[in-house]
């Protein structure tokens, strides 16, 4: 195969990329310029991302998506080969290796400056009140993510194809994705790449921080957001502190299971692995870089210099760091014409109002401590506004006697690495914030927080007072750390963990020589302590309310084949038997239906999502339904029959609905099909719901499974139902929002991708035995508190109920028919 690549950086054994490798970033690792003739033509892009990873990419024959930087470039233009001449790290990247994603300026107006920009760069950085939530950004952001997904997915569908002309029908291609821009991109692959059954690995790095759950409870799109990143295989972070909060949003907002121990987080059935994995340096390229620079800096050798590099961004806190550097002038006044600040600010995003307003703040912060403390031949910082090439940053490294790296917040931050790799001469000092991810691993820095200014002051001087012997100790720890996890390190470390290095022997909780963890944590009985003991504590009584298909029965190709197990059937007869127990069971199916399907005494059934309801001891209660849309169910069954019906697909009568399922439908076909559905029953005046390949044509009436599960409570133990009873819910979301707060609610649903009110989720039915069998254990610790007592005049019963109904129109309030349902539910329900 031509996707073998020899890695180095995890000792000496030979490392081979086993499998096609897809690289997918915001752009692509170079920058797209005019000549003088106004052809496009590569120029060289720095960073260690594009060092490390391109060299791979080239060597295996893979391929780079990403945008290219140029609105010039056409969908049809060819990029560029590139110079004869050119030695950087992408030379040998055919054009036949790019893909390019095309977006046009207002897209990248409202997904890059808006969105990325916008909102999640501050929010992860966690500085929300600098982030701005434009629902035009995220739409777009969305949409420019499925372009990416869009050109990945043409990517792997040709990679397998080459793989199985090969007669390679096991190996997996393995796409990586990076960072902020491209949250959601997985979302659409792997819906794609299940309903394809197209085989792939799919991994993420994100290479900014990861806010706690209280900043990131603060977007409105946080769920879509976890899923997107849960719908990888891997996903990786700079350092532990990310992988936690990642973890705890993912529990805490979308109720998922997790692992903290292992850090494993299972969403609809598939297990996630996260972990840390510290991004390093090209750390001999910056020795090569230091041997050969020449000096930059023309200073008299009794002046040291304080050196700070950073892109001119709120995040890098240069403007507490020149306030620092006042206090130490002011508090430590010996130094004064001994130490020069020598700032480099490199311009970002010149044409945000908010960076020129920093980049004036800071010129005129600088302007002013120089006016107070400047010398005829001195000042006491010096300012450059502007790029500089690596040979120029590795002599100031080389050469300075302390750099200052103190950003507000920062995913690694990659200046003290390099700084530290060019220390080849007389040491010098890191000086270090802990709120970069830099900050959790270089430990013989000096650790500073930014925001304490006084502080700052004193670590400062430490720095410059502090005897070789401890330089040199502190620098040597640091640059054998930094030399052995360098940028080649972190990328094989990558590509082990997503187990696609051929010799891997498998760590962590594979057992199917992947890396990757092979099944979902198995659920158990322990697990729903968790969700459930606080809820159901103490005296009270405890009302289970449960979807019928897909939660206690598996979806199937036709409904009369969705039969709950002879487990779960026990177990619930069981729970009906309890006197501190009342079972409700809701579902599309008509009443009559749902009844025979389940075939259980003592529960409550409720058909047509709850639009008819029965109660044990024979109460009955129709919700109206406008006679016009009874009339029209059978001709709109005819129209969607003969319009959308055949390769699979079907229409259920539901009595007063209709279901459009299209499982068996052939995947090319489905997306017309089911557009076609919902524009057919919309015509009608019914209400599209959409389901699992399923389309429900609801007629428009106020009432669905949320207001039909608070009617059941309230019918079943009063008005006064919620100080005395717990309610559990499982199933879908029509429920949801009505019993938020009320209930403990679980989503239980196969797909990942699914927006949800719920407190948590369960991925199928067996999801829901082991949750009932917890349930059936935690009841029968409880002596029972409360007891019924029906009424022994079944006739009386039967005949109340039938006035009752009898007394019922369209024009009837429903409150008034809720209180004659009350009225006869007392007369047989005694509750002590």
């Amino acid at each position: 195969m031509g996707f073998f690549k020899d890695l180095s950086g995890m000792g000496n054994k030979k490392r081979e990329i086993n499998a096609p490798l897809i690289v997918v970033s915001n752009r692509l690792p170079f920058v797209l310029g005019k000549n003088a003739d106004g052809g496009l033509v590569r120029k060289q892009s720095a960073g260690g991302l594009v060092t490390a990873v391109a060299p791979v990419v080239v060597e295996c024959n893979g391929t780079w998506i990403g945008w290219s930087g140029s609105f010039d470039l056409k969908p049809n233009d060819p990029i560029p080969e590139s110079d004869p001449e050119d030695k950087a790290p992408t030379a040998g990247l055919k054009s036949s290796q790019i893909i390019p994603v095309h977006l046009d300026k207002s897209e990248i107006e409202e997904f890059y400056n808006g969105c990325c920009n916008g909102t999640f760069w501050p929010l992860f950085h966690s500085m929300p009140d600098r982030a701005n939530f434009v629902s035009r950004d995220w739409k777009t952001y969305c949409k420019v993510n499925d372009k990416f997904a869009d050109c990945t997915l043409a990517a792997l569908r040709d990679a397998i194809k080459k793989l199985d002309a090969a007669g390679d029908y096991h190996t997996a291609p393995l796409v990586w994705i990076h960072d902020y821009q491209l949250l959601t991109t997985a979302t659409k692959i792997r819906q794609a790449c299940e309903s394809e059954n197209l085989r792939c690995k799919l991994g993420f790095f994100l290479h900014i921080p990861f806010p706690s759950w209280d900043i990131m409870r603060l977007l409105p799109w946080d769920d879509q957001v976890l899923q997107g990143m849960l719908a990888y295989d891997f996903t990786a972070f700079h350092i532990e502190d990310y992988c936690l909060n990642f973890i705890d949003c993912c529990c805490r907002r979308l109720g998922c299971r997790v692992d903290r121990t292992n850090m494993l987080v299972e969403l609809a059935g598939r297990t996630i692995q996260v972990k840390a994995l510290p991004i390093g340096i090209p750390f001999d390229r910056f020795v090569q870089l230091s041997e050969k620079a020449p000096a930059f800096l023309n200073m008299s050798d009794d002046v040291k210099v304080i050196l700070g590099v950073d892109r001119l961004d709120y995040t890098k806190g240069l403007v507490h760091r020149i306030l620092a550097f006042e206090k130490f002038l002011d508090k430590y006044p010996e130094h004064r014409e001994k130490v020069v600040l020598l700032q480099i600010s490199v311009p970002s995003r010149t044409d945000v109002k908010e960076y020129k307003q920093l980049k004036d703040e800071t010129e005129l912060l600088i302007g002013r401590i120089n006016g107070r403390f400047s010398m005829p031949n001195w000042s006491p910082i010096r300012y450059i506004y502007g790029c500089l090439s690596q040979e120029q940053l590795a002599a100031l490294y080389r050469d300075c006697a302390v750099a200052l790296v103190t950003p507000l917040r920062d995913g690694m931050n990659l200046v003290a690495k390099e700084f530290v790799a060019c220390q080849i001469r007389t040491p010098g000092v890191l000086i270090l914030s802990p709120f970069a991810g830099a900050g959790g691993t270089m430990h013989e820095a000096l650790l500073v927080n930014p925001y304490e200014l006084d502080e700052m002051a004193n670590v400062l001087n430490r720095a410059l007072r502090m005897p070789l012997d401890e330089r040199e100790l502190r620098m040597t720890q640091l640059r054998h750390r930094e030399q052995l996890l360098d940028v080649n390190y972190w990328m094989t470390s990558f590509f082990s963990s997503m187990g696609a290095l051929g010799d891997d022997a498998c760590d962590g909780n594979a057992d199917d020589g992947t890396g990757l963890p092979s099944k979902s944590m198995q659920l158990q009985l322990d697990d729903f302590d968790m969700y459930l003991s606080n809820h159901i504590a103490g005296a009270g009584k405890l009302s289970l309310i449960l979807d019928y298909d897909g939660t206690l029965t598996h979806l199937t190709s036709h409904p009369d084949l969705a039969v709950m197990s002879e487990e779960t059937v026990k177990v619930l007869q069981r729970l009906s038997r309890m006197p501190d127990v009342n079972i409700a069971i809701i579902s599309g199916r008509t009443l009559d239906n749902v009844k025979s399907m389940v075939g259980i005494e003592n529960v409550t059934y409720a058909g047509s999502h709850g639009i008819e309801i029965l109660h044990p001891d024979g109460t009955n209660f129709v919700h109206p339904v406008p006679r016009q849309y009874e009339q029209k169910v059978a001709e709109l069954q005819k129209v969607l029959a003969d319009e959308v019906c055949g390769d699979g697909a079907w229409v259920e009568n539901k009595g007063v609905m209709l279901t459009y399922h299209y499982r068996e439908v052939p995947v090319a076909r489905r997306e017309h099909l089911e557009h076609r559905a919902v524009e057919i029953f919309e015509a009608a005046g019914f209400e599209p719901h959409r389901g699992f390949l399923a389309i429900e044509g609801k007629p428009p009436v106020t009432w669905d499974q949320g207001r039909a599960s608070i009617y059941i409570l309230r019918t079943t133990y009063g008005v006064d139902w919620s100080e005395r009873v717990r309610v559990v819910y499982a199933g879908n979301e029509d429920a949801m929002l009505a019993l938020q707060g009320i209930a403990c609610t679980f989503r239980v649903d196969p797909s990942p991708m699914v927006q949800t009110a719920a407190d948590f989720r369960l991925s199928g039915p067996d999801a829901v035995l082991t949750m009932l069998k917890w349930v059936e254990k935690e009841m029968h610790k409880r002596m029972p508190t409360l007891s019924r007592t029906v009424s022994n005049s079944r006739v009386q019963n039967a005949a109340l109920a039938h006035s009752i109904r009898s007394q019922m129109s369209i024009d009837q309030k429903e409150e008034e028919k809720e209180k004659m349902i009350l009225l006869a539910r007392r007369s047989k329900l005694t509750t002590t």
